[in-house]
């Protein structure tokens, strides 16, 4: 495609018109932010309009874009009405988001508009996963990501754009430089302020734009995507701009000279245009009138369509949190075979690669290295670098791009090497994968999985021995699976990939070399808990590393005449009520084990669970056996000591049935 634009009086008050749009739609907006019809944040795009109807202009429908808080203009911009874009920020159902998203969280996936993005950085791995996607799936679409000077201290910007240069994603970066990320200039919080010289030294190809020149932004955008099409390697274009209003309504604009603001106004989009149009005899003044005229039309019937909404109904409060699903029926059993809790998750990962060709694992070491535990031990070999990727140690960039991958339609296995690594990609996986079906009104799902080794036992002291399932469990819009057998192991993967939702396995790290029976059909569909051994007198409710030491600690009550039932939760989020509570029914008592810290433990909401819905079934209160409150420590002793223990649950049995 020629990247000289064609330029013509027509194009160009067209070009005006756009720009209009979008300023006088966020003066109407500040307007009713001021009125209280609009709440939340509120952050304004006057100033910058020539970024996003540049960009835009160069597009074509099919390429996707990710945009940032400040995205009311790159919506505009993209096609999504007025009307729709402001019933939004009314929270009302009839706007592009159903009202689920407000001001910062536009959504419209018939016009691949993947939303604003209210953390900063938070987006651009995102964009780096959509364009993964269409790499792998050779589409010619590129996708365009769009953030703020600011997004440049984080390390989403860093990892993004080093994952993009070395898998040589069709992403497109637009930095929209506005000087001051909210009120700190980006000179005092940068030692390099030249941002296009960031990204050239990852090897990508950059340049600095006028971003208040549409015709510019417009002619830099269609060169970059045009490189981008046909060398399969990313851009980056930052764009100078200003923004005339501050970061958001709240802003004061203490920390910047009104004078400056003058000076960039002075040479703002708008005003630069229609001036080259009179310099250059295009333009009569008499032409503005039709133009402003037809936009105040487009605002008043958006202001009606807007007000004219309906608010969602209480009964939908929950809507949307998780897509849904239909269990599919289980075939019987027929066959098993021994092997080792490692070699079953290994199966699973091998099954679901040769099952469906949109499944890939990526994370850190799993290829070559074959996986920190060695689960993925040679798998490299037999599907190669394109389904078995091993990535960087960032963890917020890979997990972002799974997600990102996921809402491209694949179906990305996204190891963690440990569950302490993944506070470090919780943002992208709380943030994202977590809200956006809900934020998006429906539109959107992810269906990625993540898998954390997790559990302490190995004296691998305070940092590497964290059992947080609860974090992640108390997390709407995640489903948590820990699978205790090694069935579970051997399909619970297969069967989280079917889901649409964000699903996350918890692997616990002393279960790997155990042997036992592996079943070759699932046990049960995977949010089901299962009672694994019946007794009458007391529950032990446990899941993951802990299981097998509830099924020791009832063999030893069977030997003392105490009949335990012992209950696998398997899915900590949601969990599964209905067993838990025929269980305790039938017992009258519970225990429940948790490798978790006491205090804001699972055990805790399950124990709230059996109180609220069961307490007259309960001859007794309810127990928990939980890890000591400390950091685990290093030594084997200490270590043992602070771990939920078979003599542990024994003493605290025997002592409930003896009524103490």
């Amino acid at each position: 495609m020629n990247n000289k634009l064609h330029i013509s009086r027509e194009y160009l008050i067209q070009q005006l018109k756009q720009m209009l749009r979008i300023r006088h739609f966020e003066e109407k907006c500040a307007e009713l932010y001021a009125q209280e019809k609009i709440r939340g944040f509120l952050h304004l795009y006057i100033g910058e309009e020539a970024i996003a109807v540049g960009v835009m202009s160069a597009l074509t429908p099919e390429d996707e874009i990710v945009a940032t808080y400040r995205e009311h203009g790159h919506a505009l911009a993209r096609g999504l009405s007025m009307g729709s874009i402001l019933a939004e920020m009314y929270g009302r159902t009839n706007g592009c988001s159903r009202g689920r998203g407000g001001s910062m969280h536009l959504f419209d996936k018939e016009r691949k508009f993947y939303g604003g993005n209210a953390i900063v950085g938070g987006g651009l791995p995102l964009a780096a996963g959509l364009a993964m996607a269409n790499k792998k799936k050779q589409g010619s679409a590129v996708t365009v990501c769009f953030f703020g000077e600011g997004a440049v201290a984080e390390g989403e910007f860093h990892e993004s754009l080093n994952l993009a240069a070395l898998w040589g994603l069709p992403v497109l970066f637009i930095c929209e430089n506005n000087s001051y990320a909210m009120g700190t200039a980006l000179a005092l919080s940068e030692s390099e302020t030249n941002i296009a010289k960031k990204a050239e030294s990852y090897g990508i190809r950059s340049r600095q734009v006028d971003g208040m020149n549409v015709v510019e932004v417009e002619a830099a955008t269609q060169e970059a995507i045009d490189y981008i099409r046909s060398n399969k390697q990313p851009c980056f274009l930052e764009c100078q701009t200003y923004r005339f209003r501050g970061h958001s309504s709240f802003d004061g604009q203490l920390y910047r000279d009104k004078k400056e603001i003058a000076q960039w106004e002075a040479k703002g989009p708008v005003k630069r245009l229609v001036q080259w149009l009179r310099d250059n005899n295009h333009f009569e003044e008499a032409e503005l009138d039709p133009i402003e005229n037809e936009i105040q039309l487009e605002i008043e019937e958006a202001i009606r369509f807007s007000e004219n909404g309906e608010l969602e109904p209480l009964a939908d409060l929950c809507k949307d949190v998780y897509s849904p699903t239909q269990e599919q029926p289980l075939a019987e059993k027929s066959s098993s075979q021994t092997l080792t809790y490692r070699e079953a998750l290994r199966a699973g990962i091998e099954e679901a690669l040769i099952k469906d060709e949109r499944v890939f694992l990526m994370g850190e070491d799993v290829g070559r290295y074959g996986g920190c535990y060695g689960v993925s031990k040679g798998l490299f070999d037999s599907f190669g670098a394109d389904r078995i990727i091993d990535t960087p140690l960032c963890e917020s960039g890979f997990v972002g791009v799974g997600i990102g991958a996921a809402l491209g339609g694949m179906r990305p296995i996204v190891e963690v090497m440990t569950v302490n690594f993944s506070l470090l990609a919780m943002d992208q996986i709380v943030n994202t994968a977590a809200t956006l079906r809900h934020m998006s009104g429906g539109q959107l799902n992810v269906p990625v999985v993540f898998r954390m080794a997790c559990g302490a036992g190995k004296q691998l002291a305070a940092q590497h021995s964290h059992s947080w399932e609860n974090l992640y469990a108390h997390i709407p819009g995640l489903k948590i699976l820990s699978p205790a057998t090694h069935t579970d192991a051997r399909h619970m993967l297969g069967q989280a990939l079917a889901d649409p939702d964000p699903v996350i396995l918890f692997e616990h790290v002393m279960l790997l070399n155990e042997e036992g029976e592996m079943e070759d059909k699932p046990a049960a569909p995977m949010t089901k808990a299962l009672v694994r051994k019946e007794g009458s007198d007391l529950s032990l409710i446990s899941y993951g590393g802990s299981l097998k030491k509830a099924l020791a600690a009832a063999d030893q009550l069977a030997a003392q005449g105490i009949s335990a039932e012992v209950v696998d939760l398997r899915c900590l989020r949601p969990l599964d009520k209905t067993t838990i509570l025929q269980s305790v029914d039938k017992t009258h008592r519970a225990i429940i084990i948790d490798e978790g810290w006491y205090t804001g433990s699972l055990a805790g909401e399950v124990s709230a669970i059996i109180m609220e819905e069961g307490f007259w079934s309960l001859d007794a209160p309810v127990k928990r056996v939980c890890t000591k409150e400390v950091p685990i420590p290093y030594p084997a002793h200490l270590e043992q000591a602070a771990l939920p223990q078979i003599e542990s649950i024994v003493h605290i049995a025997t002592r409930l049935m003896s009524g103490q």
